[in-house]
Parts: C-alpha cells; structure tokens; sequence
C-alpha cells in the first residue's frame, strides 16, 4: 500500500494497529503528542527505552496515542523482541508508528505484525533500476521462481564468491524491483511478494546459509 504525503502518517495509524512508514531518511516528519522512540546517541534503541515508554503509557489511553519509532530498523535485537507483544497486543487507542528507509532491515517477527505503507514517489522520481542486465534478469527469475527453480538459482549464488554478498545483493536488488513495480503498476502482487524476501534477506544477513535460505524462505 502507498500514501502520498507524511502529513497522512497520523490518520492512516489511527485507522488499524502496527504500521510501518517506508520514507527517505531526510523525510521532515512531524507528529504532535507522539511518544518518540529514537536511537541514543545515533547507535541503537535499547530495550530499557522501549521499557520506559511502553510503561509510560498506563493502563488504558482514552485518547488515540502514537508510539513513533525513528528510525526502526536501529532497534536493537531485544528491544525489538521486546516490542512483539506490544505490537501484537497495543491496547486500547494505542498505535505504533515505526519509520524506516530500509525496511529490508526490520526483523520479520515485527513485518508479520504490521501494514507496511510506501510513500509514493514524487513525479519525476527515478524508477529505474541500476543494475546489470544480468543481475537484473537474474532478479526476475526469483520473483517469478518455482520450487525447482530455486535450487538451481540458490546454486549458482553459491558459487559465487562471496556468496553471501552476492545473495543479499541479488536480495535486495530484488526487493527494489517489487517496490518499484508496484509504484509503477499500484499492483499489490508485487507488495505481496516483499515479505518473503526480506526474510530471507535477514536470514542470510545473520549468517544463514545461502543455498538455505533461498531455497525455503523463498518457496
């Protein structure tokens, strides 16, 4: 799904549970009376952070509140485990807010538990990709793979050395070609096909095995 300017952030939030706003970095985001999660000194979000602001909210809110997280792909591995069941379970009137450049970079426990939002591009945004043709077939095959064609995609990815970057490489190049085809189309089968990816993008980013991953994740 997209919008088409920030100042929709808080209406669309307002309207369902977790979201996740896909902006550029320098997107001038503001949202008056929102709970701010961001990182200490431009490194990490903490689990005592998430701590202190999920208490913060109390028992029960009897006006709508959003808990922005800026930029969420800087949440630490137990900060963002410890947000799971608050994104699962928010409470009355409570809404989380993440933001994000990369969303490649959100763990997929948090994805699963959210509607992820793309801002549409400005007309005359660039939605070409830059890629080698043969990287860029090679990233049409796996949006279109079978079964079958996976295993032997995931072996020549192996074989290349180092496989793992060439893997999220292909990934993330991937990952680009469905955002862009949707702001291109507004087809939702190509936002529908992210998910997986980006798992297997994670997966393999933390040291998974290649062959693995593209084979399963992707199936």
């Amino acid at each position: 799904m997209w919008f088409h300017d920030e100042s929709e952030i808080p209406q669309i939030a307002v309207r369902g549970g977790t979201s996740v706003f896909v902006v550029p970095e320098e997107a001038r985001i503001e949202i008056p009376q929102a709970l701010m999660l961001e990182p200490e000194e431009k490194t990490t979000i903490t689990i005592e952070q998430v701590r202190k602001v999920t208490a913060s909210l109390g028992l029960k809110q009897t006006t709508d509140r959003l808990v922005v997280i800026r930029p969420a792909d800087k949440l630490g591995i137990e900060a963002a485990n410890a947000l799971l069941k608050n994104l699962e379970e928010p409470g009355e009137k409570v809404h989380y807010v993440l933001i994000t450049a990369t969303p490649a970079k959100l763990p997929q426990t948090i994805l699963s538990r959210a509607a992820v939002y793309f801002l549409k591009p400005a007309e005359g945004f660039d939605l070409t990709i830059k890629a080698s043709e043969q990287k860029k077939q090679l990233a049409k095959r796996l949006i279109a793979a079978r079964p079958a064609d996976l295993v032997e995609i995931a072996e020549n990815l192996a074989k290349k050395k180092p496989a793992r970057t060439a893997a999220l490489e292909i990934l993330g190049l991937t990952i680009e070609m469905l955002q862009k085809s949707y702001f291109i189309t507004g087809k939702e089968v190509f936002i529908q096909k992210i998910p997986k990816f980006l798992t297997a993008y994670e997966n393999i980013s933390k040291n998974g095995h290649v062959k693995l991953h593209i084979v399963a994740d992707l199936c």
